[in-house]
């Protein structure tokens, strides 16, 4: 069998928490982890190594540079410098930062001769996926971002809390911009196929705005206490990963390209799509109702005009 070999590129909070998430759930046979400060790498890659006696598999972890790439099945992309976000909670803040960072390692990924698959982390997520897409040149789907993925688990996790069902059991999703404007459309809430008014006596009022509004606000609480997260985007990584190395054709919300789908092409949004071992295989098409889709379009508008942005960054 072939062994799986993965790379993190960007070791701050999220990408150390993604290397143990793929290595405490065995979901790799190697790691290998870059960052621009080798000092941080190298104490990572020792504490990860020191875990792994504790733990039910064997994974290699090792420092690793661009070179290594060539022959790794999936890269996680995720870096950033999460104190841009400490002003007013807004990930457009590290639009800048992260686009000219992403001008550097995105080309070593290149020249590294990489033709994997790579999740990208980093924030503006629909814009960096976009980019990295842009300039990576990989097949279609190769490329794509966690987007409203860690988002619609937070949705799922209010209503349950509001309704008492498990979120496994819950259908619904943020969709658009993984930011302020994300959305969650009503209409596509069930509980595996039931309408709400099957339940809806046991949930009492049912204020759908709030629950959207809690959902989004649920990233903020965790950040306000610790100024990062963690756990929960490396989990989303992690599952990702595991979706395509597995060539599961999982559905989940991710940053994928839209091609036609929503209305809307050339950007990556958060939607539904099919993800396997080529990648984003398939988006799935929610029909949405006519304010629904008015909103998904204002996303849409404000991932162009940051992407915009971006790219005449990236050309200074």
């Amino acid at each position: 069998m072939k062994a799986r070999k993965a790379a993190i590129i960007g070791v701050g909070h999220v990408g150390a928490h993604a290397a143990f998430a793929l290595t405490t759930q065995g979901i790799v046979d190697e790691i290998v982890l870059i960052d621009k400060d080798p000092k941080k790498t190298r104490s990572e890659v020792q504490d990860l190594n020191d875990a792994l006696l504790m733990l039910p598999y064997s994974v290699k972890i090792t420092e690793g540079t661009y070179e290594d790439l060539k022959d790794t099945d999936l890269i996680v992309y995720s870096v950033g410098d999460i104190e841009l976000l400490r002003a007013d909670h807004d990930r457009i803040h590290e639009l800048s930062f992260n686009t000219k960072q992403l001008k550097e390692t995105a080309a070593k990924i290149k020249n590294s001769g990489f033709d994997g698959i790579l999740i990208n982390i980093s924030n503006p997520c629909d814009v960096i996926t976009a980019l990295l897409d842009e300039t990576l040149g990989l097949p279609k789907g190769h490329v794509f971002g966690t987007g409203t993925a860690l988002d619609t688990s937070r949705l799922l996790s209010v209503l349950s809390k509001k309704t008492g069902i498990d979120e496994r059991s819950i259908t619904a999703y943020m969709l658009g911009e993984h930011g302020n404007e994300q959305f969650a459309p009503r209409s596509i809430l069930s509980f595996k196929g039931a309408p709400l008014s099957s339940i809806e006596s046991t949930a009492g009022p049912f204020d759908w705005t709030a629950i959207e509004k809690d959902a989004i606000a649920g990233g903020w609480i965790t950040f306000s206490g610790k100024y990062c997260t963690e756990y929960g985007i490396a989990a989303t990584g992690a599952r990702l990963a595991r979706a395509v190395l597995r060539n599961e054709h999982l559905i989940m919300p991710v940053s994928a390209p839209l091609t036609g789908q929503y209305g809307q092409s050339g950007l990556f949004a958060g939607v539904p799509a099919v993800i396997g071992s080529g990648g984003i295989e398939q988006v799935i098409e929610l029909p949405l109702t006519e304010t629904e889709r008015e909103r998904f379009d204002a996303c849409a508008q404000t991932i162009r005009n940051n992407l915009q942005t971006a790219r005449e960054l990236l050309s200074k």
